[in-house]
C-alpha cells in the first residue's frame, strides 16, 4: 500500500500520456483516477498510522552504495510524513477532478494532466523520503514540474517569462540547500536523516571557518537549508516568482499553493527540527524572516486587482506565519496551519478559477461584482473559503492561526513579543484584502463591460463538486484536529518525527488575546464593505493624492526594480559586452565567420580558372603536379 500510494502517480502520467490517442478523455480519467486510488489509501496509512501506530521505513532499492555511504530509496511512513501524504493526495485528486471541467476546452488536456500527476509524484517522493539526496530529488522534480505547469501555455511570453523567473529564483534557494547537504555529508559522513539527527549533539559545538568567520557548523547547516526553504516557500526576497506564477492555469495555482511546492520549504525545516532545535540563531532568522514574509505579502495584498495575484500574495503571507510559528520552536503549530491552509487555500484559489470561468478568463476585480445571484454555489464556497482564511470563529483558519499567535506569546520572548504584534496586525490586513476580493467580485454594481452579465453562468458540477468537499474541510479541519495535533497530548502524536528541545507550553493565554484577532476579523467585514461597495470614493480620493504609500503597496515595494537595478540590468551589460565584443567580435569573426570568408574567397578564386580554355586546365594540372612533386622531394 506503502508503494501504491507514492508510485501510483507517476503510473498515472506515464501511461496517461503516452495513451492520449487511445480514446476520448482517456488521459484526464486515468490519472485522475490514479491519484484519487493514491488519496485514498494515503487515509488509510494516516490513520492506521493514528489509530494504530503503524509506521515504518519501507526500502524499494539501493540507490548509491560507496564505502560505508549508503542511501536508499526509501518510504519513510511516520506521523510527519502521513500528513503531507493526506494533504498532497487529497488536494491533488481534487485538483484533477476539477480540471476535467476548466481544462475541458484545452487542446493540450493529456499533457497538462500528466504533469500535474509528475508534479503529484515528486512531491510525494519528497515528503517520504528518509534521507537527505532523495529529499533533493522530490526538491529538484517539484521545481521542474512547477516550471513546466508555470509555462503551460509556452505560446505566451509572459507564461514563459514567468516559468523562467521561478526555475532561477528557485535556483538560488536550491543551491543554498544543495551547500547544506555538502556540508551535512562532509562532516557527518551520512545523509539519512535518523543517522544525522542522532549525531547532532556531538556536533553542537563544534566550529568552523566560513570566508574568514568563525560559525557554528549546525548553525551555518541550519541557515543554508533555509535558503533552501525561503526559494521553494517563496519567502521574504525570494518570493519575487510566486505572483507571477499565476500565469500557469488555475488548478495548477491551486495545487502549488495549497499542497506541493510552496509547502516543501515548511516540511523541510520541521523535519529537521532535531537539527535546528540546536540553533537558536537560526531559528531567530526564520521568525523574522517568517514576520517580514507575513507583513509584507499581506500589505501587498491589499492593493492587487488581479483576483489570483491577491490569493498568491496571500498564500505568501501565511507561509510567514508558518515560518515563524517554526522559528519560535512549535514545528506542530507550523503544520497544523499548513494542514487547514491546504483546505481553504485550495477552496479559494479553485473558487476563483470558477470565478474567471464565468467571466471568460477575466481576472481583474475591478470588472467583476454584481454576480451574488448569478454565481450562488461558488459565492457560498468562495464565503466559506474568506471566512475561514480569515480566521473566523469556529472556522479552521480560526484554530490554526490563533494558534500560532497563542504559541508566539507562549514563548516568552523579545522576537515572539514581536511575533504576536505582527501576527495579530497581519490577521486583520488579511481580513480586509480577503473582504475587498470578495466583495468586489461578487456585490455591488456589474462592472464588465466586455462580457454581458446574462452571458455569465455558474460552473459544472465536476468543477463544484471538489468545491464542496473542500469547503467541508475549511469548516472542520481545525475543530477535529486540534487536539490531535496541538493539544496537550499532541506529543504523542508527532512521537518522534518532531523534536522538541523544550517542554511544549500549554499555558494560561489572557482573555484579551484570545479574543482580540477575532474582534479585528469581525469588524472588518463592515469595514471592507463600507470601504469598497457603499462608499469607494473615500478611498479613490485617497489614490488619487499621489501619496507614496499606495504606489508603493501597488509596486510591491518595489523589490523586483531593485533586483533589476542590482543584479538583472547590471548582468545584462556585462552579457551583452561578452556577446558583442567577444563572442561576435572575436569566436564569431575568427571563428566560423572567418574560417566561411575564407573558403568562401578561395572558392571564388578557384572559379576564376573555370574558364573553359585548356590552357587554363593545364595551368592548374602544373600547379597541382608542382606542389605533388614538392611534397613527395621533402618527404
Amino acid at each position: 500500500m506503502e508503494y501504491a500510494v507514492t508510485f501510483l502517480p507517476l503510473f498515472g502520467a506515464i501511461i496517461g500520456y503516452l495513451g492520449k490517442n487511445l480514446t476520448k478523455n482517456f488521459s484526464e480519467i486515468f490519472t485522475s483516477t490514479m491519484v484519487t486510488i493514491s488519496a485514498i489509501l494515503a487515509l488509510i496509512i494516516f490513520w492506521n498510522g493514528f489509530n494504530n501506530d503503524v509506521y515504518g521505513n519501507y526500502k524499494i532499492f539501493e540507490w548509491i552504495s560507496s564505502g560505508n555511504f549508503i542511501a536508499n530509496w526509501a518510504i519513510k511512513i511516520d506521523p510527519l510524513s502521513t500528513l503531507m501524504l493526506v494533504v498532497v493526495t487529497f488536494i491533488s485528486a481534487l485538483v484533477h477532478i476539477y480540471s476535467l471541467g476548466y481544462m475541458n476546452h484545452d487542446p493540450h488536456k493529456p499533457r497538462f494532466m500528466s504533469y500535474l500527476s509528475l508534479f503529484t509524484f515528486s512531491m510525494l517522493m519528497l515528503v517520504v523520503s528518509d534521507n537527505f539526496l532523495q529529499l533533493f530529488f522530490g526538491w529538484e522534480g517539484v521545481g521542474l514540474c512547477s516550471y513546466l505547469l508555470i509555462g503551460f501555455w509556452y505560446k505566451r511570453s509572459s507564461a514563459n517569462n514567468a516559468a523562467i523567473k521561478a526555475f532561477i529564483v528557485n535556483r538560488v534557494g536550491d543551491f543554498g540547500l544543495a551547500i547544506g547537504i555538502f556540508l551535512i555529508f562532509f562532516y557527518f559522513g551520512t545523509i539519512n536523516f535518523e543517522e544525522v539527527f542522532e549525531l547532532i549533539p556531538t556536533f553542537s559545538e563544534k566550529k568552523l571557518t566560513f570566508f574568514g568567520f568563525e560559525a557554528n557548523l549546525i548553525t551555518l547547516i541550519c541557515l543554508f537549508l533555509f535558503i533552501g526553504a525561503m526559494g521553494k516557500s517563496a519567502q521574504f526576497l525570494l518570493h519575487t516568482w510566486l505572483p507571477d506564477a499565476m500565469e500557469g492555469p488555475t488548478p495548477v495555482s491551486a495545487l502549488i499553493h495549497a499542497a506541493t511546492m510552496v509547502t516543501a520549504g515548511v516540511f523541510l525545516v520541521v523535519r529537521c527540527s532535531p537539527m535546528f532545535e540546536y540553533s537558536q540563531t537560526s531559528l531567530n532568522i526564520i521568525t523574522i524572516i517568517g514576520m517580514l514574509t507575513a507583513i509584507f505579502a499581506a500589505s501587498v495584498a491589499l492593493v492587487q486587482n488581479d483576483i489570483k495575484k491577491i490569493v498568491a500574495y496571500s498564500t505568501c503571507s501565511q507561509l510567514g506565519y508558518m515560518f515563524f510559528a517554526a522559528g519560535i520552536g512549535a514545528y506542530h503549530v507550523a503544520m497544523f496551519h499548513l494542514f487547514t491552509h491546504a483546505f481553504f487555500k485550495a477552496l479559494l484559489f479553485l473558487g476563483s478559477g470558477s470565478v474567471i470561468h464565468a467571466f471568460k478568463d477575466e481576472q481583474d476585480i475591478r470588472n467583476m461584482g454584481g454576480v451574488r445571484k448569478k454565481l450562488p454555489y461558488t459565492y457560498s464556497f468562495m464565503l466559506i473559503g474568506t471566512l475561514a482564511l480569515t480566521g473566523f470563529p469556529f472556522l479552521s483558519g480560526f484554530y490554526s492561526k490563533d494558534a500560532i499567535i497563542e504559541f508566539a506569546y507562549l514563548s516568552n520572548s523579545i522576537l515572539g513579543n514581536y511575533a504576536v504584534v505582527i501576527g495579530i496586525f497581519t490577521a486583520f490586513l488579511t481580513s480586509i484584502y480577503s473582504w475587498r476580493l470578495f466583495f468586489k467580485t461578487f456585490h455591488g454594481t456589474y462592472n464588465n463591460k466586455v462580457v454581458p452579465i446574462n452571458a455569465t453562468h455558474e460552473s459544472p458540477l465536476v468543477m463544484l463538486a471538489p468545491l464542496f468537499i473542500l469547503s467541508i474541510g475549511a469548516i472542520f479541519a481545525g475543530f477535529l484536529f486540534k487536539e490531535t495535533m496541538i493539544g496537550h497530548n499532541s506529543i504523542n502524536f508527532w512521537q518522534s518525527s518532531i523534536f522538541f528541545l523544550d517542554e511544549i507550553k500549554h499555558e494560561y493565554i489572557p482573555l484579551w488575546l484570545l479574543i482580540l484577532t477575532p474582534i479585528l476579523v469581525t469588524i472588518s467585514i463592515p469595514i471592507s464593505y463600507y470601504y469598497y461597495i457603499s462608499n469607494p470614493n473615500i478611498l479613490n480620493d485617497f489614490k488619487k493624492t499621489n501619496l507614496p504609500l499606495y504606489n508603493f503597496l501597488l509596486n510591491k515595494w518595489y523589490i523586483d526594480e531593485l533586483y533589476n537595478f542590482i543584479i538583472v540590468n547590471p548582468l545584462k551589460k556585462i552579457g551583452s559586452f561578452f556577446w558583442k565584443r567577444g563572442d561576435i567580435g572575436i569566436i564569431d569573426r575568427f571563428g566560423p565567420d572567418g574560417i566561411s570568408k575564407l573558403v568562401k574567397l578561395i572558392s571564388n578564386k578557384a572559379g576564376q580558372f573555370q574558364t573553359g580554355f585548356i590552357y587554363d586546365y593545364a595551368f592548374v594540372m602544373l600547379i597541382g603536379l608542382s606542389i605533388l612533386l614538392t611534397y613527395l622531394i621533402l618527404k
